[in-house]
């Protein structure tokens, strides 16, 4: 649950990140694409990823870093290049909304009754439920083998997500008629590292690294299959060294070389499948078994490096502490709405 002094510090950050968008705007609109837009936002670039150190709760650290520290940084760099999603023509509110979150337009053409990305109330309901009742099951920890608690780790993190970014686009789409970018499309149901990393997970992820780091590195190194496997080994590489300062957040701790090396390895696999699929004539396993391959080797090599760092510094504990807070809160919170209606219903009565 978050604190009063977590509460000021959001209402800070807000403003601060605001004010900060809101000069990158200002700059973009007076400066071409190049050296002198970059460097006139370095003061910004520079800035981003310490703000989400103001907040003491691990939960609003981590989003707000992933947020900030991440996809915004790099937006800002395309931005300053003349590419990426920024466009200065938006209204200031849409351009600092889409700056620092995972926000895209509603294009224009799309019909009312178009799929938005994001999640259904049913769907937000039941995995809510099922997040509470993981959460709910953490106090006997001790008691659970090792493997099992490490799956409900994976699943906690998988649904945790989804249900903070169904927040934000809800909240987006009231306020700004505006969507979220789809983060998730049922990565359980990948048959390869690459329909995993590239199609179904954190999706915002992937289509930033293509623009910042793959399509420039293979243009460097020239067309043809090294230019490809030259381009995904750099986004790969990039991705661990932004989920070392994600983690970060998360433990305080200095980075640990770990997730860089989940992602250096998936990487080259996620190349070595590249060079396999593009020999039509060899055999492949049924999608169910590599499916099942797929995710046994994302969730082995994810509790051989991803989650160490975490359990190591007691982070998980941290973790599931505040997670228990705030399922009490909504329970209490629940139970106070509840006793009011039956209140206003028997005095009606």
């Amino acid at each position: 649950m978050m604190a009063g002094g977590d509460l000021r510090s959001l209402l800070a950050v807000v403003a601060a990140v605001a004010a900060a968008m809101s000069y990158v705007r200002f700059v973009a609109r007076r400066l071409r694409p190049g050296l002198p837009r970059l460097a006139a936002f370095v003061p910004v670039l520079a800035v981003l990823p310490v703000i989400p150190l103001a907040f003491r709760a691990l939960h609003l650290r981590v989003t707000s870093g992933f947020f900030l520290g991440w996809l915004a940084e790099f937006k800002l760099l395309l931005l300053a290049s003349g590419h990426g999603p920024l466009d200065t023509s938006l209204p200031l509110p849409a351009f600092v909304a889409i700056a620092s979150l995972p926000v895209r337009r509603r294009a224009q053409r799309d019909s009312e009754n178009a799929p938005r990305p994001g999640l259904g109330l049913v769907t937000s309901a039941v995995m809510a439920a099922l997040l509470a009742t993981i959460v709910s099951v953490y106090p006997h920890k001790e008691r659970m083998n090792e493997y099992v608690l490490l799956m409900l780790y994976s699943l906690h993190v998988y649904l945790a997500l989804e249900l903070v970014l169904a927040f934000a686009a809800a909240a987006a789409r009231a306020v700004m008629g505006m969507d979220l970018e789809p983060q998730f499309d049922r990565p359980y149901l990948s048959a390869s590292l690459r329909e995993f990393w590239g199609r179904r997970w954190n999706l915002s992820v992937p289509a930033l690294l293509r623009q910042c780091v793959s399509r420039p590195v293979r243009a460097r190194v020239g067309g043809g299959v090294a230019g490809v496997a030259a381009g995904v080994l750099a986004a790969f590489l990039v991705s661990g060294i932004m989920h070392e300062a994600v983690i970060y957040y998360a433990t305080l701790r200095p980075p640990t070389g770990e997730p860089t090396a989940f992602f250096a390895l998936h990487g080259a696999c996620a190349v070595a499948e590249g060079w396999f699929a593009a020999h039509k004539g060899w055999p492949r396993p049924p999608r169910a078994v590599a499916t099942a391959l797929t995710l046994a080797f994302i969730l082995a090599t994810g509790f051989w490096l991803i989650v160490p760092p975490i359990t190591r510094t007691g982070t998980d504990r941290v973790v599931i502490a505040e997670s228990e807070a705030m399922v009490a809160f909504v329970r209490d919170a629940g139970s106070w709405a509840a006793a009011s209606v039956r209140s206003a219903l028997t005095g009606h009565s």
